[in-house]
């Protein structure tokens, strides 16, 4: 390995880190600091440059991440290689006497596979180096080192170097404490720089994030504006590095606060909002440890609601991503919502918009003219630049935009009034209307407090709304590939607004209790998967039971309502029987049959999670477990082993199952022979199958007709609220 870095009087090979996608703007800014000779990297830049000019790019680089001072390099392919060329530097001259050292490594080689072995084989060359000359070895300290070493092979290529800050240089010291997904302040800054952020030829410019979090862009917004050095905020004492220059970086020190005392006259401010009441509070503390609380105003408010007292120079922030499972419906709305904000408050304004989803900028209604490929840790994202006026704001929107008045010439505490509704959207208010009228009170009269509104009874809204008490769970029939995201996005946000707003008027529910998804094909295990959203449970009633349901935590509620005539049958007919549920879910079900006198009952089901559902249901009806009995297994396997009798089976399958957790995969149309069959042979002479399922094309295979006596019931099964929706599921009673 040849040490040709070597330290000169005045130059030094420096690799300057940031974040990938940022190296443009890091030159750019290095060439400020008098640096010319630099080449280009992944995620960083390479110079020479003197100690000096390091110094300053620690005091006042907003986008680097770290400045490594290069040892040495050169090829390496092995263990022994690594250890050689690594015993080439005088790790003497770089670690004092009872120092300690902590070893950052990364990349590899064929043979170098593990960064974890790679450096404690840097570790030991230093330690028996420091051993061979008869000095104390140092310790190894990973939290906080006096020497942090990076060794990084690329191309069978080792860089040894050393981190002249000792941490990334992204940490400011105000964000203590931080809310969900923060940027990084480096990133931020990047972000604010390719927006033209700060204005200079604008005095008095408002920055503002309408979904601003724990803050960051507008801190850094306003950091930038008042020329305030990273490095103030940081303190940048110098690590323990024999070779530093307290002098040079105090000269700096003094530099910064001189910068930062001319920047105060900046007469600026920032707005910043957001509906997460802890996020805004958070964002309180860190704008006071940055020492610009004066300049930032905060409130907690949703966007659709947002107003601003004074026209924005830049608007900017980075919304939700929704890469959760459950979430990707909520953050349409929410872009549909920040694009109706911008033309709202922010007409004459620019905005910049940082996105993991650029295809949902359209759903903002303006056009972008510049966008640039960047990367938030090892996400791929984009930074879409704005000017919000009337060239830029799509056609579908202007009508929208005509009707909304301009934050400037709008009173400063008007209340926020309810968005408009389009045509269509007052056409499915009308009919929600009617549908309450008629199925609303027949469902008061039932006594039934959970039930269908409506299922896609206008073709063009094909949404299923379903009323539990006082909540509302509105699903949308996924679109048709022919209809564009951003149509369909719009056309649900118009369905929702079109719902609060009945809701609101003819029943008192607010916005916050309607839960809105978006209903696809389940395969696999997917139908039992959390949405990482725990939702609220809410206990409804049903006759006699009652039943925990949860709109948001999973796809479906906890509570099948198309199967409520066949759950009120079976408590009706259930004294003294033996109760066998398969396929159960949070058997409610057998809750019913329970309150119905039956003698015991059997629920089997393979999802650990809806069984403990409904162990909570058999415990708010007071059920003795002793004589209902839960059971986690594949319901194939239970059948199969199964010897005890039983008096009434309710055989509920899916449509197709496939588990990592069986080897067992159910087609219901190819195996409900069979599973009829072993169901028929658990029940007496005198016994009941109940059979239903809602494969929408099922054929029951005539052999069951030739076998035993079937009785088709799909009609009787379905109450009033799903008499529009007649094959929602099919029910058979079978007898021997």
């Amino acid at each position: 390995m040849n040490q040709d870095l070597p330290r000169s009087a005045s130059q030094h090979a420096f690799f300057i880190s940031c974040s990938k996608g940022i190296e443009s703007l890091l030159e750019t800014e290095l060439r400020g600091f008098g640096i010319d000779a630099i080449k280009p990297g992944v995620a960083g830049l390479h110079c020479t440059a003197s100690l000096e000019a390091a110094y300053r790019i620690l005091m006042f680089s907003r986008l680097c991440n770290r400045v490594i001072l290069l040892l040495a390099e050169g090829p390496v392919q092995s263990a022994d290689d690594l250890y050689s060329a690594t015993r080439v530097v005088d790790w003497r001259d770089h670690l004092r006497p009872g120092h300690s050292l902590a070893i950052s490594a990364a990349g590899g080689t064929q043979q170098l596979i593990h960064t974890q072995f790679i450096a404690q084989k840097v570790k030991d060359a230093i330690v028996d180096q420091f051993r061979e000359h008869g000095l104390p070895r140092p310790d190894v300290n990973r939290e906080h080192p006096d020497l942090l070493i990076h060794a990084v092979i690329k191309k069978d290529r080792l860089s040894l170097g050393i981190d002249l800050a000792g941490t990334s240089l992204h940490r400011r010291n105000y964000r203590t404490e931080q809310g969900e997904a923060p940027l990084k302040e480096t990133l931020a800054a990047a972000l604010l720089t390719r927006a033209r952020w700060p204005r200079p030829e604008v005095p008095d410019a408002v920055l503002c994030d309408p979904m601003c979090g724990s803050g960051t862009l507008l801190i850094e917004g306003l950091l930038m504006a008042l020329d305030v050095a990273p490095g103030l905020l940081r303190g940048d004492a110098l690590t323990p590095w024999p070779h530093h220059r307290p002098t040079a970086m105090a000269q700096l020190l003094d530099e910064a606060r001189e910068r930062k005392a001319r920047g105060a006259a900046w007469q600026g401010k920032a707005w910043g909002s957001d509906s997460d009441e802890r996020a805004i509070a958070i964002a309180r503390r860190n704008a006071r440890r940055a020492g610009v609380e004066t300049l930032l105003e905060l409130q907690t408010c949703p966007v659709q609601t947002l107003h601003l007292p004074s026209p924005p120079t830049l608007v900017i922030c980075n919304p939700p991503y929704a890469e959760r499972l459950g979430e990707q419906t909520e953050v349409e709305l929410l872009y549909l919502d920040l694009g109706a904000f911008l033309r709202r408050e922010a007409l004459g304004a620019d905005a910049a918009i940082f996105t993991a989803r650029p295809e949902w900028g359209k759903l903002l209604g303006i056009h972008s003219h510049k966008q640039y490929a960047l990367f938030n840790g090892a996400l791929p994202a984009k930074l879409l630049l704005l000017r919000v006026d009337a060239g830029s704001i799509y056609q579908k929107h202007s009508a929208t935009t005509s009707t909304e008045v301009p934050a400037q010439t709008r009173p400063q505490h008007s209340e926020p009034s309810a968005p408009p509704l389009d045509a269509g959207a007052q056409m499915l208010a009308n009919r929600l209307r009617k549908n309450l009228k008629t199925l609303g009170r027949w469902a008061q009269q039932q006594g039934h407090q959970c039930y269908r509104l409506y299922d896609a009874d206008m073709p063009e809204y094909a949404f299923a709304i379903d009323c539990y008490g006082t909540h509302v769970h509105m699903q949308e029939y996924k679109a048709p590939t022919s209809v564009s995201e951003e149509d369909s996005a719009l056309r649900r946000r118009q369905a929702w607004l079109a719902l609060c707003q009945v809701m609101q008027q003819e029943l008192g529910i607010a916005p916050e209790h309607i839960v809105l998804k978006v209903r696809e094909r389940q395969r696999g295990k997917e139908q039992y998967r959390p949405t990482q959203k725990e939702g609220e449970d809410i206990e409804v009633g049903e006759g006699p039971a009652r039943f925990i349901v949860n709109l948001e935590r999973y796809l479906d509620t906890g509570l099948f309502l198309d199967h409520r005539p066949i759950r009120h049958w079976i408590g009706q007919h259930a004294r003294d029987v033996r109760f066998l549920n398969l396929f159960c879910y949070t058997a409610t079900a057998t809750v019913h049959a329970a309150l119905g006198g039956a003698s015991r009952s059997t629920s089997v089901d393979m999802s650990r999670s809806y069984l403990q559902w409904a162990a909570r249901n058999f415990a708010l009806n007071g059920l003795d477990t002793r004589r209902h009995v839960l059971v986690q297994q594949d319901c194939m396997k239970f059948l199969a082993q199964c010897r005890e009798q039983y008096d009434l089976i309710f055989l509920d399958p899916p449509t197709f199952s496939n588990s990592k957790s069986t080897e067992n995969v159910l087609d219901i149309q190819r195996d409900h022979a069979a599973l009829i069959e072993q169901c028929m042979n658990l029940l007496p002479s005198d016994g009941l199958l109940i059979f239903s399922n809602n494969h929408r094309r099922f054929r029951l295979d005539d052999a069951v007709g030739q076998r035993y006596r079937v009785q088709d019931c799909t009609a009787a099964s379905l109450d009033k609220d799903f008499e529009r929706n007649p094959r929602i599921h099919q029910t058979w009673f079978i007898r021997h």
